[in-house]
């Protein structure tokens, strides 16, 4: 396994539409070697999910993992999830705003409106299809990291009035968003 280069915001390639990985080369040595390298990209980062295009390869997979993750301590735990060619649909209109940060936008966060509810299709690293549902928080992340996919990053989102650095969230956002908005994520969607 190798740590890569994590691409950052302005990199061409994090604008890019990803492509398919084609079913049958899902087992291949080139895909195994990729989805073990974002997994350790991804926890060397701190991240709480890493997407191909952030290692400079424009693929659809995506790797998604929070344990005990200084950067998001409220996320609710999600064990090691690799998606492939993964599509997400809204399950209704609801969403709630987040307040997400970014590998590839470094010392930035800002409150990005997220659908609360989602149904999630794609292959794990066997090449197996996966059809669940997700809500909350983990909706928020999947939605984040599939968007890197698409070519989007979560600034396209957020709301420019509410970008902060990483500092500064600490100082003067988290509490406010700690006693509201995880609150009540955690209580309608987590508990």
């Amino acid at each position: 396994m190798t740590i890569r280069k994590i691409a950052l915001i302005g990199h061409p390639i994090l604008r890019k539409v990803a492509e398919p990985i084609p079913v049958d080369q899902i087992r291949s040595a080139a895909v195994q070697t990729l989805i073990d390298d974002l997994i350790e990209t991804m926890r060397d980062a701190n991240g709480a999910g890493i997407a191909a295009p952030q290692v400079h390869e424009s693929v659809q997979v995506t790797v998604i993992e929070v344990g005990n993750n200084p950067r998001y301590p409220y996320k609710p735990k999600i064990p090691l999830t690799v998606l492939i060619n993964p599509v997400i649909t809204a399950l209704g209109d609801e969403t709630f705003k987040n307040f997400e940060g970014c590998l590839s936008v470094p010392n930035l966060r800002g409150v990005v409106p997220r659908y609360a509810r989602i149904r999630l299709t794609a292959f794990d690293r066997e090449g197996r299809a996966i059809d669940t549902t997700y809500q909350g928080f983990t909706a928020g992340t999947m939605q984040h990291e599939c968007d890197h996919l698409l070519g989007k990053l979560f600034v396209d989102q957020a709301d420019p009035a509410t970008f902060t650095t990483w500092d500064f969230f600490e100082r003067f956002h988290k509490e406010h968003f700690l006693e509201t908005t995880v609150k009540e994520v955690v209580a309608k969607y987590h508990s």
